[in-house]
């Protein structure tokens, strides 16, 4: 019939129009997400700057340490610790009951854990006295008057109650302290390329370098004097398995080996000894002779 081949093109064209009109309509949802989310950003990063004034740093947007195609929203030094703070534009029906974040009835668990992660990461980073000060918060910007703490103790506060609760923490750092600090996390964080962690993963690979690229639990003293050096190159997953291979088959027939080799030097040794001990001089039986009868 005529026209038979123009319907159907016209038929998949308007099933490839659909489909197009599905995926714009789903990036522009993503758009309007990331979009708020970049502004929820910016009024958190507004909130901590102004507490510069209190004794504060502030850093945004830095590296995430051992993960990097991840980054921290934000994180704050002063006179009470070090915050990890991550920035949430939620909608909805959000609250905090019994120590269980939920948004619209759906617990938030992973929120809770991806921020205390984000805060272990960084605390890795820190000498042994500083990383009890670093701790885990989230900031609700929609939900402003939110103030409370999760069962697993991540603080949640909203974007009114923030300030507050920053500045009602008890003093644990002096000033010089604090700026030592995020000058530190400053260098480390904000580079082109996220540190790496340690981990059991590289335990083979050799002492840890101190410097800059070695990354968990610098002491701040060595990274002040050795901020000029150049990190050692990390070491290959091929060269670690290559040199974890030793410990295996091969490894135990040598030792086996050297353990044969040391028990037969000890036996020859042991038998030299014997021939050349002298010989213990006898003595020789006594001979009595009876005297004839008179």
């Amino acid at each position: 019939m005529a026209g038979e081949g123009a319907a159907e093109q016209a038929r998949l064209a308007a099933e490839r129009v659909a489909k197009l009109r599905q995926q714009l309509e789903q990036a522009e949802r993503r758009e309007r997400a990331w979009a708020k989310g970049a502004e929820g950003e910016a009024r958190v990063g507004q909130v901590l700057d102004e507490l510069s004034s209190k004794g504060w740093l502030a850093l945004h947007d830095v590296h995430w340490p051992g993960r990097p195609k991840a980054n921290l929203d934000h994180i704050l030094v002063g006179p009470g610790g070090i915050i990890v703070i991550d920035a949430k534009s939620w909608s909805g029906d959000v609250q905090l009951r019994n120590g269980v974040l939920r948004q619209n009835g759906y617990s938030r668990e992973r929120e809770i854990s991806a921020v205390a992660d984000q805060a272990a990461a960084v605390a890795a980073l820190l000498e042994p006295q500083h990383r009890r000060l670093v701790q885990a918060w989230l900031c609700m910007v929609d939900q402003p008057d939110m103030d409370g703490q999760s069962a697993t103790g991540v603080r949640i506060q909203g974007l009114a109650t923030l300030g507050r609760a920053v500045e009602a923490l008890p003093n644990e750092l002096d000033p010089a302290t604090v700026q030592v600090v995020h000058s530190y996390l400053l260098g480390l964080l904000s580079g082109k390329n996220s540190p790496p962690l340690l981990t059991t993963r590289v335990w083979n690979a050799g002492p840890a370098d101190l410097g800059l690229g070695a990354g968990p639990a610098v002491a701040l003293d060595t990274w002040r004097s050795r901020q000029n050096t150049v990190p050692a190159p990390a070491m290959s997953r091929r060269n670690m398995r290559t040199r974890s291979k030793p410990t295996g088959c091969l490894a135990v027939f040598l030792y086996l080996a050297l353990a044969l080799f040391v028990l037969g030097v000890l036996l020859n040794a042991g038998s030299y000894a014997q021939r050349q001990a002298p010989d213990v001089p006898r003595p020789s039986p006594t001979l009595f002779q009876t005297a004839p009868p008179r």
